[in-house]
């Protein structure tokens, strides 16, 4: 046995010879970006008083206790050692004698950037949001206090501004549309309240949709983002802002590799219109949109399956009048090709309130062009209140045919009142679905009413299964449902007739 030990050693040491006299001869054949480019601590030394800290103080009203907001005191023995602690604790700190428990203040910190010698600095809304006070921390440690310009919630954005002390250094915008996979980029921010840090990666992917908001869009980076890190600048290697570091995915809290930043392009676009108004002032199209799949596109006659299929038109929306109807597919928007729904609801949303665009659609297999006005989107969120459906007290049961794993029944005022279908909606209602049918798998519900069958409007069962048996002898695999709600929102389903 103790012979062995040495033989295993030296199998060691020569295997570690060989791998290090290999890694020298890669290193010296390699050409220098195999180590990370040159220029970081070049770009790095440049920005680095561009990039700020943002402190923030909130005001947060206590929780806890009986209904307004006393902390119950718990009861002790009279003479227990622990008596005057208590008291002391429970009552001296509620603020008095039968005061409630007192506000306090938390302390928050983020990141940010300058772009403009004024004192013009870009955050994510989210380090400022709900704050009482900000204060931006100079990189040589000096501290301002500074208040709102301007935020954008659904893009994460906001802007502030704070009156200089001394020269400030500002950085500009780059283009992130032309960032590559693979491109370095740097990071700096205030991770963990470490206060500026530099961190360098690559991109790892753009246009990353992550279903965190309307207009996602983001760069993936695998350069270190950590808490702390958010609102800060990602730098490509010419020192320009490619992107906002906004969101980590992360099950410890610390990076894994794994970044998001909103891309520049969008920043630049939010940070005028926050600076200029105050607000966001979006194009809207006023159309519900849906994806087009497989099935939807060989049903339109659609190839390849693209664009942002239209589900409705808003009345009073600048669609309607431009002739844009349900069933339109949209696949170029004022230029640019819309390769799926979240394309286009990015590219009107950019575009400027008012400008008059051309739509190209797709309407029965051909392309037509349609001239619109966009107008401005109304970003409020309004809640809509669930409505509960109540049956009749008398019901008259319904005559009902099958077809495609769905019973279907003429509309009557029964069944408006039990699926509460308002008097404006036309078309047969489902009243029941097989569970195991693409109908099921679809999610068409009881109470749903087909509107349209292949892009023809139906009025009874029969007008169904007429259409569904034309389709079937004219070999098609798939039937395309216009299918509306109660209230009369349209979407667009594609079944089998296989």
């Amino acid at each position: 046995m103790t012979g062995a030990i040495p033989v295993l050693n030296l199998r060691r040491r020569s295997l570690l010879a060989a791998l290090c006299i290999g890694a020298a001869t890669a290193m010296m054949s390699a050409p220098a970006f195999a180590r990370g480019p040159e220029g970081i601590a070049d770009v790095a030394e440049k920005v680095i008083d561009a990039v700020v800290n943002i402190s923030t103080t909130q005001t947060v009203e206590a929780k806890g206790g009986d209904s307004e907001g006393r902390r119950a005191i718990p009861q002790l023995p009279p003479g227990s050692p622990f008596e005057e602690f208590f008291d002391d604790f429970f009552k001296n700190r509620r603020g008095g004698k039968g005061g409630g428990l007192q506000p306090h203040k938390t302390n928050s910190l983020g990141s940010g950037f300058i772009i403009d010698p004024s004192g013009i600095v870009v955050t994510n809304n989210h380090v400022i949001a709900d704050s009482d006070e900000i204060n931006v921390i100079l990189n040589d440690g000096t501290k301002v206090k500074a208040e709102i310009v301007g935020v954008d919630k659904k893009t994460d954005l906001a802007v502030l501004k704070f009156k200089p002390p001394h020269p400030l250094t500002a950085v500009k915008f780059g283009d992130s549309d032309k960032l590559r996979l693979g491109e370095w980029v740097i990071a700096i921010g205030n991770p963990f309240s470490l206060g500026g840090t530099v961190t360098a990666g690559i991109v790892s992917a753009r246009n990353r949709d992550i279903n965190n908001g309307p207009y996602d869009s983001y760069i993936q980076t695998d350069a270190a983002i950590n808490r702390g890190n958010s609102g800060g600048p990602l730098f490509n290697l010419d020192g320009e802002v490619v992107g906002v570091n906004t969101l980590i995915i992360s099950p410890s809290g610390g990076s894994i590799g794994i970044g998001f930043a909103v891309p520049s392009k969008t920043v630049a676009g939010v940070v005028d219109q926050l600076r200029q108004f105050g607000e966001l002032r979006r194009g809207w199209l006023g159309v519900r949109i849906q994806q087009v799949t497989d099935e939807i596109a060989d049903s339109l006659n659609v190839k390849p399956a693209r664009g942002a299929l239209v589900a409705g038109v808003e009345d009073k929306g600048p669609a309607k009048p431009a002739g844009i109807e349900p069933g339109d597919v949209i696949v170029t928007f004022d230029g640019k090709d819309i390769k799926e729904p979240k394309d286009l609801s990015r590219i009107v949303a950019d575009t400027a309130v008012g400008k008059t665009v051309d739509v190209v659609i797709i309407r029965k297999g051909k392309e037509e062009t349609k001239k619109v006005t966009l107008g401005r989107l109304d970003d409020s969120e309004k809640a809509t209140p669930a409505s509960i459906k109540t049956k009749p007290e008398v019901e008259e049961k319904p005559v009902t045919q099958k077809a495609l794993g769905l019973d279907l029944a003429a509309l009557s005022k029964d069944l408006r009142a039990r699926y509460k279908i308002k008097d404006s909606v036309k078309g047969v209602v489902i009243t029941d679905v097989e569970s195991d049918s693409d109908a099921a798998e679809k999610r068409l519900s009881a109470g749903d009413v087909i509107v349209e069958v292949a892009q023809e409007a139906v009025g009874s069962a029969s007008d169904i299964r007429n259409r569904i048996d034309k389709l079937k002898k004219d070999g098609k695999k798939s039937v395309l449902l216009m299918v509306a709600n109660g209230n009369g929102e349209l979407r667009f389903v594609a079944l089998s007739l296989k």
